[in-house]
């Protein structure tokens, strides 16, 4: 069993923040969850239901809210670090300025950082310096866990100790976590699967059928592990719940946002339209345009990634892109 009953803060009231501010306080430890808009952490908090993000789960009266950065840091004594990779600078930059040196962090974000191209835990760690560190993972639909259904994750962290401690506290009779120290392999994993989530949703949209999907599956799943192999991740991991289990519960689940995004892209919607009536964020949609700028920097050959890219950033034809696609070079599997 963990040594302390942790106090913890929960840092974005998203689908997964709130489920797991839901899952902690089921087993008894204090949480607070901070939210950026003071009015609807107001409303949620009074309701006791996150109506936006992850409707009809009655939240524990003993989940407390805030819109006080200072004060949820101040009163944790650990840290789940639960916003958009996009808005993940420029809250960590905030943090910076509360308590939060000595507590533990864990990271939930998922993506790579257009910009600089840097996983999410090496965001953290050029914020916040190195500060104890870890990273969950793992086929995990905010809503799926939220109803209890049985899921399984997996905490990254090359703390051994704390891995395991951590394990014992996120764990529960519907979700058992697993350790792994290959942070970089799961963070790659957690953020390349959501593109190619993206492609199976546009060739759902497309009218497309489960060979093509299964196709997108596996080659993607190739991408994945070619990438990982250049950056040193541990190859095991892209096969394992963070790699293979994560990339099929978001290529196939119709909860999942980014499978969504691409299904509205292969009916023929904008990428401008389709973000901008969502209150969600798609993560792959930023991903795609950073794991592409990766693949050129290190000349890997990733095409579905690129096709994605093309589709989103580009405006390019779904239909051309799937053209294109199928009349490459005829090769070995590998």
């Amino acid at each position: 069993m963990p040594s302390k009953k942790y106090s913890i803060g929960v840092i974005g009231d998203g689908a997964w923040g709130t489920t797991l501010a839901v899952l902690l306080a089921e087993k008894g430890y204090p949480v607070t969850v901070w939210g950026a808009f003071p009015d609807y952490v107001h409303q949620v908090s009074k309701t006791r239901e996150n109506v936006k993000f992850l409707p009809g789960v009655r939240i524990p009266p003993t989940v407390c809210f805030s819109s006080e950065l200072e004060h949820v840091l101040a009163v944790a004594e650990m840290v789940i670090l639960a916003t958009p990779s996009q808005y993940l600078s420029g809250v960590l930059k905030q943090i910076r300025k509360c308590q939060y040196k000595g507590k533990p962090f864990v990271s939930v974000v998922k993506g790579i950082d257009p910009a600089t191209l840097m996983t999410m835990s090496q965001v953290i760690k050029q914020e916040l310096g190195n500060i104890p560190l870890a990273v969950l993972s793992g086929p995990t639909i905010a809503i799926e866990v939220a109803r209890k259904i049985p899921t399984t994750a997996v905490i990254a962290c090359k703390d051994h100790v704390l891995a395991k401690e951590l394990q014992q506290i996120f764990s529960c009779g519907h979700f058992r976590i697993y350790t792994n120290d290959d942070v970089r392999g799961v963070e790659l994993c957690g953020s390349v699967k959501n593109v190619i989530a993206l492609a199976c949703g546009i060739c759902d949209g497309l009218g497309f059928g489960t060979n093509t999907k299964a196709a997108l599956l596996t080659r993607g799943l190739v991408e994945m592990a070619r990438l990982g192999k250049i950056l040193k991740a541990r190859p095991e991991t892209f096969v394992g719940l963070t790699g293979l289990g994560d990339l099929a519960t978001t290529c196939f689940s119709p909860n999942s946002r980014n499978r969504s995004v691409g299904y509205e892209l292969g009916k023929g919607r904008t990428i401008k339209d389709i973000l901008a009536s969502m209150d969600s964020v798609a993560e792959g949609v930023l991903t795609a345009k950073a794991v592409h700028g990766l693949a050129k920097k290190l000349k890997i050959e990733m095409p579905i990634t690129e096709a994605v890219y093309k589709i989103i950033y580009k405006g390019k034809s779904a239909q051309k892109i799937v053209h294109d696609l199928m009349s490459r070079t005829l090769k070995r599997e590998a």
